[in-house]
């Protein structure tokens, strides 16, 4: 058996590498659980077979710049493939580096165990690092397969239902600015916008890949039949857009799912767009039951209800995953909570094991290989779990996957690391 590994290059290789990949082969793509970022009833999103246009699409795609994919040939057929697309993620102290986001990824159900995910994972983890990506990233159809690849969840996500009846808020809210409900086509120049507004100042938020929003204006209707998307947007006093909703209201023979509210995407930039947008939502006439998916983990709304158990939490699950390529240039792009130095010995099976010394603090860092005695011994899923802050030291050390060589370690860990909210990132790749 003769096993290569590249790109996909001429226009037959490319038909067939897609082919392989779940959302043109129609083998499931997700685990078989209501997703935290679906607001729907069904498991996963149904599957829509690609047209002989979608196919031409998607090999056109495979040639642009920010998608870059690879595939395994074995003697020759295509049997594997993912691919990495670049984007951008935000760290602490408001950077945004590149990532390269690990997507599309799938093996032939007769090609498994064979070991082609390693090396097709090896070839696009190398090339990161050889165009300077400090981070890699990915969000996991299944939770026990990236782990041995030094990937590791570095934020999380819910998704929540609240029974109308149920919701009232602890105090009373004038709104200076406005609602207003409007068409795709506006919500379309209004997403990209406020996305930008928010991922700028939002640590785990990743940046959108080309064509992301195209569907809002084109009234592209879900393959699950939840209907129509309707879009919300709060104005300012000044007329400024500061938030945005994207909901559905489907239609259902079963009474015990009619009259649900799904929330698809809700972006607030301020606190009085934020109140305002839920005000109405939670509110919305002839419903009974809302419904929100991809929700932060330290939602506010919560702590705005008058009975905190309202809001019931229906699934928890981890989004982003990352992978740290460059230890010292990953730490070195980042600021911190507190100063401090620290020496942390990082094992890494696939780019080697190192020993370097932190020297954090609020305005940045700097990062550089020592050998000195080793405060903390982590590995480098470890690392990229506690990156931006989503995990503290404090649990991994609880689990057993941190050693603490110098008492106290942990604990000042934890606080150079420590984010004023938690890291979240509502779009994805």
């Amino acid at each position: 058996m003769t096993i290569e590994v590249r790109p996909p290059v001429s226009p037959s290789e490319s038909l067939e590498y897609l082919r392989v990949l779940p959302y043109v082969n129609g083998f499931p793509q997700e685990e078989p659980e209501p997703s935290a970022w679906y607001a729907g009833t069904a498991a996963w999103p149904p599957q829509v077979p690609p047209t002989a246009a979608d196919l031409d699409r998607y090999a056109e795609e495979l040639q642009a710049d920010w998608f870059r994919p690879q595939a395994a040939f074995v003697d020759g057929k295509i049997a594997g493939g993912s691919a990495i697309v670049s984007v951008q993620v935000t760290v602490p102290g408001g950077r945004q580096l590149a990532l390269g986001g690990v997507t599309s990824t799938a093996v032939l159900p007769t090609y498994r165990r064979r070991g082609l995910l390693r090396k097709i994972m090896s070839a696009m983890l190398a090339d990161c690092r050889e165009r300077g990506e400090f981070l890699a990233g990915l969000s996991a159809s299944e939770g026990t397969i990236y782990g041995r690849y030094g990937f590791s969840p570095a934020t999380f996500q819910h998704r929540w239902e609240v029974r109308r009846t149920d919701v009232a808020f602890r105090s009373e809210f004038s709104d200076s600015g406005a609602l207003e409900l409007v068409d795709g086509v506006v919500a379309g120049e209004v997403w990209p916008v406020l996305h930008e507004q928010a991922r700028a100042q939002r640590v785990g938020e990743i940046s959108p890949l080309p064509g992301k929003w195209d569907g809002l204006s084109a009234g592209a209707l879900p393959a699950d039949g939840s209907g129509p998307a309707h879009h919300l947007v709060h104005r300012d006093a000044a007329g400024a857009v500061d938030g945005a909703a994207i909901f559905r209201l489907p239609w259902s023979p079963d009474p015990a799912q009619a009259g649900v509210l799904q929330v698809e995407a809700f972006e607030a930039l301020t606190s009085d767009a934020y109140r305002a947008l839920w005000g109405l939502l939670l509110d919305f006439d002839l419903t009974k039951r809302v419904v929100a998916a991809r929700r932060p983990v330290d939602e506010p709304l919560r702590w705005m209800l008058t009975n905190p158990r309202a809001l019931k939490l229906t699934r928890t699950r981890d989004n982003l995953w990352l992978r740290i390529l460059d230890v010292q240039g990953a730490l070195e792009a980042r600021t911190y909570a507190a100063t401090d130095s620290l020496v942390l010995d990082v094992s890494d099976d696939l780019f080697g094991s190192g020993r370097w010394r932190l020297d954090a603090a609020p305005a940045g860092a700097a990062c550089t290989a020592t050998n000195q005695t080793a405060d903390l011994s982590l590995g480098i899923a470890e690392l990229g779990s506690l990156y931006l802050g989503g995990v503290r030291a404090s649990e991994l050390s609880h689990a057993g996957r941190i050693d603490e060589h110098t008492p106290g370690a942990i604990s000042r860990l934890d606080a150079v690391l420590r984010t004023e909210r938690a890291p979240h990132n509502a779009v994805g790749f």
